[in-house]
């Protein structure tokens, strides 16, 4: 099994995605051991001192100014633990958690939360167990971090609450943890509150959402391609000296997929022919690649911001190497929640042009030849009719989901939490967001590979045959007869999630971008 090792230094996206969902081993580093001891030797020192530190021997949020005696502190920090988990509704994905979890361990492991490594080592025993504490939906404001989340996770290392064991069932945290050899943390001074403060859900979700969009906008630059092929569009617009003098690298990233798509096509340039004369192809087929184009660079905006989080240290108060715990406002989750919202926004545009593009196949006056509906006996049959009417409701949710969760702050703690990123909430929206453009692009597909294949007499591109060959051995089904169609829908979502859309093409063009 693929081991990651966790230093003092930060992570990767790839080590966040290999133990969230790859179930990788984690391993601490000797650099992180050292790290975490020295910074517990410091805390150990400030928690002798008769004057207050806050997070050590103080209360938290709005009851920071109550001086705590060390016999009360080992309580305080279960306590914080046990009324910080007061998450609701239903539980969130395994991959969600796991990632969670290690992100928290990546940034205890810097050495700068003042956590002793027995604790560390057990969060990695945890992870490593496949025990996965139950989250709920509800309870994040990202601001202290995702507060609610991380406070599930820490109970279950205490041993209390529920958790989910390798084998799937829900269970008592401490049943799993008996039964993996796992001793429950006896929390102190400043470790119940670092085991929660930081941007870690949010953060393993933009992770995990850069992964699954990367896919899933080459899918959709090949399904835009196919959809210019059946309509007999022009290829010349991706042309790569156009795209050269307007130079946005995602923009002709996109271009040159599609076009690699289409080489060797028989079915493009045809639009000047007398039974259907045009100029122009519509700007739905005709500027895919600078509306996936922006996506993608909104994407490389997204993971630059990703990877400067990745080599954070969330936590306040935090121990700096020469010896201070200083307090700081560094578990605000804004540049995380702003690039989970933009990437909402990106995808519901690209989720609306993949809708317009199946549209005008399926439109008898704007097809160019082909059948309404590309339906087998139009008026007996109803064809795809309804396949875009799923496709817009799903377009139409995507529209609703693009509205910024970041921009509504909502005060907290008695006004001492006055202003909130509500990163959480952005990162679960983006989460529903790429499942329903999944859908959407699934549906282009469908039309697509269909309206090419009712055009008689005109071979496609070697990489759309490869694609409809590879969709239709995967259940994707051909022209023909009123059919039940969800289940066609269905295999077409699961070839296009799966990743097999992407790979059958490149099995013709070579890598795509």
């Amino acid at each position: 099994m693929h081991t990651v090792v966790v230093g003092p230094f930060g992570t990767t996206a790839e080590d966040v995605i290999a133990v969230a969902r790859g179930n990788a081993r984690v391993e601490l580093s000797g650099e992180a051991l050292d790290a975490l001891a020295r910074a517990r030797e410091i805390v150990d020192a400030l928690a002798a001192k008769p004057e207050p530190v806050y997070g050590v021997s103080t209360g938290f949020g709005a009851l920071a100014s109550r001086h705590i005696s060390p016999e009360l502190r080992a309580q305080l920090q279960r306590n914080i633990v046990r009324s910080h988990a007061a998450g609701m509704g239903p539980r969130v994905e395994r991959e969600v958690v796991r990632a969670l979890m290690f992100l928290r361990l990546k940034t205890v492991a810097s050495g700068h939360t003042g956590v002793r490594p027995s604790v560390a080592q057990t969060m990695a025993d945890v992870l490593n167990a496949g025990i996965t504490p139950v989250v709920h939906e509800y309870g994040s404001l990202g601001c202290s971090g995702d507060l609610a989340p991380l406070s599930h996770c820490a109970l279950a290392l205490m041993g209390e609450g529920d958790a989910e064991g390798p084998d799937g069932t829900v269970r008592p945290a401490g049943e799993l943890l008996a039964e993996a050899g796992i001793e429950p943390v006896e929390l102190r001074e400043k470790e119940g509150l670092a085991l929660l403060n930081g941007t870690d859900g949010m953060l393993g979700m933009l992770v995990m959402a850069l992964a699954d969009l990367g896919k899933l906008y080459t899918s959709a630059d090949i399904t835009a391609a196919l959809t210019l092929e059946a309509l007999l569009g022009t290829e010349k617009v991706l042309q790569p000296e156009l795209h050269a003098i307007r130079p946005h690298p995602g923009q002709g990233a996109s271009a040159a997929n599609m076009a690699a798509v289409l080489k060797g096509s028989g079915l493009t340039g045809h639009f000047q022919e007398e039974s259907a004369p045009r100029v122009q192809d519509a700007y739905s087929v005709r500027c895919a690649p600078q509306v996936a184009g922006a996506g993608r660079d909104t994407m490389a905006h997204a993971a630059l911001v990703a990877s400067r989080e990745l080599a954070a240290a969330v936590d306040n108060p935090v121990v700096l190497p020469d010896g201070r715990v200083e307090s700081n406002g560094n578990f605000h989750g804004a540049p995380v929640a702003y690039v989970l919202d933009f990437l909402a926004i990106a995808a519901a545009d690209l989720g609306s042009i993949a809708e317009r593009r199946t549209d005008r196949l399926l439109d008898k006056n704007r097809s160019h030849g082909l059948p309404p509906f590309l339906a087998d006996d139009a008026g007996v049959d109803s064809g795809l009719m309804i396949a875009q009417y799923t496709q817009a409701a799903l377009v139409s949710e995507m529209k609703r989901l693009a509205v910024p969760a970041s921009a509504d702050s909502i005060p907290s703690s008695a006004m001492q939490e006055d202003h909130v990123s509500m990163g959480w909430s952005a990162a679960r929206k983006l989460r529903t967001a790429i499942d329903n453009l999944t859908r959407i692009v699934a549906i282009e597909l469908y039309a697509a590979t269909r309206a090419i294949e009712l055009r008689h007499g005109l071979t496609a591109a070697p990489a759309s045959l490869a694609a409809i060959e590879a969709a239709r051995a995967a259940g994707v089904e051909g022209p023909g007869p009123d059919r039940f169609l969800a289940p066609d829908l269905a295999a077409a979502d699961a070839f296009v999630r799966s990743g097999a859309l992407v790979t059958a093409v490149e099995a013709v063009t070579g890598p795509l971008a």
